[in-house]
C-alpha cells in the first residue's frame, strides 16, 4: 500500500503528536479529591470509591446503559455487549485508536454515544460510562462527553472531574464552579477551590485559602507560582514567564490563559482544541483547531465551512492557502458555472489532501459536484470526492463509469464487486472482504460467546491496522462489519482506503 494514507493517518494526529498522545486520564485536572491522591484536606467530605463488581436487579437502572443515541438510531442491537466482563470491554475501548479512517471513527463515536444494555458478565457498575467518556475526551468530542455525564450525572467525583475539565475548555467556567459549590461530597482539591473563589469573585478569601494550602502542604511549588500569579496581576506582569508545564491540566491552561501566558493548543491533546473554538480566539487559531477537530469527525463539515468562510484571508501560505482555495471553489459552485468549478477544484483537493481534510470537504460538496455537468479530469476528481460523501449510493449510480477503475469504485459503493476485475492487492482485499462467508477465529468465537461488541471494536482495530499496509487485516475487518449488519461502514471503509491513498 502507498504511503498517501499512512501520511493521511499521520496527519489526525496533530503536530504535538511526535511522541504518544496522552490518554484522558493523564491530563485532567486534579479538580476533586479522591482516595487514590491522599489529599483529603481538613474539612473536606470523603468521597466514595467506585463500586465494587455487583449484581443489578432486573429492572434497575444501569451507569452503562447511559446513552445519547437509542440503540435502533445508532444501528445497534441493545444487546451489544452480551455476555461480555466490563473490565475486558471497558479495556477495548481505552485501547482503540484514535487515528484511523473516518468511517471507523464515525462507528467508534456511535458506538461510545449508544444506549446499550450493560453486560452480563462480572461487572464493575459505571466502568463501561467511565470509559466510553474518556474515549469521547481523547477524540476531542467534548461537546457528546458533556451531554453523556451530565446524562447519567456528574454526582461521583470522577465523573464530576471529567465534567469540570470539559466546563474549562468550552468556556463554562463558572457554571463548572457553581456546580462544584452546589454539589455535596464534592470536594474540591485547593487548586481548584481557589480558582473558582476568584472566579466567584471572593479575592480574599482565594488569597487566604492559598495561604492555607501553602501551611498545610496541599500545593506544588508549580501550583503555588501559577496561582499567585492568578490572584495577583501584579505580580503576573513584573515576574518571568513561568516555565512551559510538561503535562498541562485544563485547569492550567485556563489560568495560564489568565494571566497572559497562554499554552498553544496545537501542542496539547486534541480536547484542548475545542477551547480555540470560542469567539476570544483568533481566526487563525480557529481554524486550526476547527481543522484537528473535523479530522476526527467531532466537528461538523458545516460548523467547519463557518469558521473558514468567516472572512477573507489576510495572508498567505499555510493554511491560508487553504481557506483560500476553499473559499474559491464554495464561490464557483455558488455560481452554478462549469468551467469555474473545474479551475477552481483540482487546487482546493489538493490542500484538502494536505491536511487530511477529504471526508469534511467531500460532505460539504461531493453532493454538489456530481450534479454538475463536468468533463474530462474534473469529471473524474468530482466523482472520487462524491464517493467519499454520505451520497456515495447516489453518486456511484448517477455516474456511468470511464474506465475499470471506477467501475470497481462503483461497485464498491453498490456492495457488487463479484465480478469486478481488482487492479491492485488492495482491491483484491477488498473484494475478499465482501466476499468472505467465514470470520476471523478470534472474531468468530466472541461472537458463538455472545460478546459481539468485543468482536466489533476488534474489527476497528483490525481496518486501522489495514489502514497501515496489513491487507490481512483489511479483509478480516470488513467481512465482520458485513456479518454484523453495518453494510455502510463496509462500503464507507472500502471506498476510504481506496481513494485516501491516492496521493500523487
Amino acid at each position: 500500500m502507498r504511503a498517501g494514507l499512512a501520511l493521511w493517518l499521520a496527519l489526525g494526529t496533530g503536530v504535538a503528536q511526535a511522541q504518544s498522545p496522552l490518554s484522558a486520564i493523564d491530563w485532567l485536572s486534579d479538580s476533586v479529591t479522591a482516595p487514590d491522591l491522599g489529599r483529603t484536606a481538613p474539612g473536606m467530605a470523603p468521597v466514595q470509591p467506585l463500586s465494587p463488581i455487583t449484581v443489578t436487579p432486573l429492572g434497575a437502572a444501569s451507569a452503562d446503559a447511559v446513552g445519547l443515541l437509542p440503540a435502533g438510531v445508532a444501528g445497534l442491537p441493545r444487546n451489544l455487549w452480551g455476555a461480555g466482563d466490563s473490565a475486558a470491554i471497558a479495556a477495548a475501548i481505552r485501547a482503540e485508536q484514535v487515528d484511523t479512517l473516518p468511517a471507523a471513527q464515525a462507528l467508534l463515536t456511535t458506538v461510545l454515544l449508544a444506549e446499550l444494555d450493560p453486560p452480563t458478565g462480572e461487572t464493575r457498575e459505571g466502568e463501561i460510562l467511565m470509559a466510553r467518556i474518556d474515549k469521547l475526551l481523547d477524540i476531542g468530542a467534548l461537546d457528546q462527553a458533556q451531554a453523556l455525564v451530565e446524562r447519567a450525572g456528574p454526582t461521583h467525583p470522577a465523573l464530576f472531574r471529567r465534567w469540570f475539565d470539559i466546563a474549562l475548555l468550552t468556556g463554562q467556567e463558572d457554571r463548572a464552579c457553581a456546580a462544584m459549590r452546589a454539589t455535596p461530597g464534592i470536594a474540591p482539591t485547593f487548586p481548584a477551590r481557589i480558582f473558582c473563589l476568584a472566579r466567584g469573585g471572593d479575592w480574599n478569601a482565594a488569597a487566604l485559602t492559598l495561604e492555607t494550602a501553602r501551611v498545610l502542604g496541599y500545593v506544588t511549588e508549580d501550583e503555588d507560582a501559577l496561582l499567585s500569579r492568578f490572584l495577583d496581576p501584579a505580580l503576573a506582569e513584573d515576574s518571568a514567564p513561568l516555565p512551559a508545564p510538561a503535562r498541562p491540566s485544563p485547569l492550567i491552561y485556563r489560568m495560564r490563559e489568565a494571566i497572559g501566558e497562554p499554552l498553544p493548543s496545537a501542542m496539547l491533546p486534541l480536547a484542548f482544541a475545542r477551547a480555540d473554538l470560542r469567539r476570544t480566539a483568533g481566526w487563525k487559531a480557529r481554524i486550526a483547531a476547527a481543522e484537528r477537530l473535523a479530522r476526527r469527525g467531532v466537528l461538523g463539515p458545516n460548523q467547519l465551512l463557518g469558521i473558514w468562510t468567516e472572512r477573507k484571508p489576510a495572508a498567505s501560505g499555510g493554511l491560508w492557502d487553504r481557506v483560500e482555495a476553499l473559499q474559491a471553489v464554495d464561490v464557483a459552485l455558488l455560481s452554478g458555472k462549469p468551467r469555474a468549478v473545474a479551475r477552481a477544484l483540482p487546487r482546493a483537493w489538493s490542500e484538502m489532501e494536505r491536511a487530511g481534510l477529504e471526508v469534511p470537504f467531500a460532505e460539504l460538496y461531493g453532493a454538489r459536484l456530481a450534479r454538475m455537468k463536468l468533463d474530462g479530469a474534473a469529471a473524474a476528481l468530482a466523482f472520487r470526492i462524491g464517493l467519499l460523501s454520505s451520497d456515495y449510493r447516489a453518486v456511484a449510480r448517477a455516474h456511468d463509469p470511464a474506465n475499470a477503475e471506477e467501475a470497481f469504485l462503483a461497485g464498491l459503493a453498490l456492495g457488487q464487486v463479484a465480478d469486478l476485475p481488482p487492479r491492485d492487492a488492495l482491491a483484491t482485499a477488498l473484494k475478499d472482504g465482501f466476499a468472505a462467508r467465514d470470520l476471523p477465529p478470534a472474531q468468530a468465537r466472541l461472537i458463538r460467546e455472545h460478546r459481539r461488541g468485543e468482536a466489533l471494536l476488534a474489527a476497528l482495530d483490525l481496518i486501522t491496522g489495514g489502514a497501515r499496509g496489513d491487507l490481512g487485516d483489511v479483509t478480516a475487518a470488513l467481512a465482520i462489519f458485513r456479518h454484523m449488519g453495518l453494510e455502510d461502514t463496509a462500503r464507507q471503509t472500502a471506498l476510504q482506503l481506496m481513494l485516501l491513498e491516492r496521493r500523487g
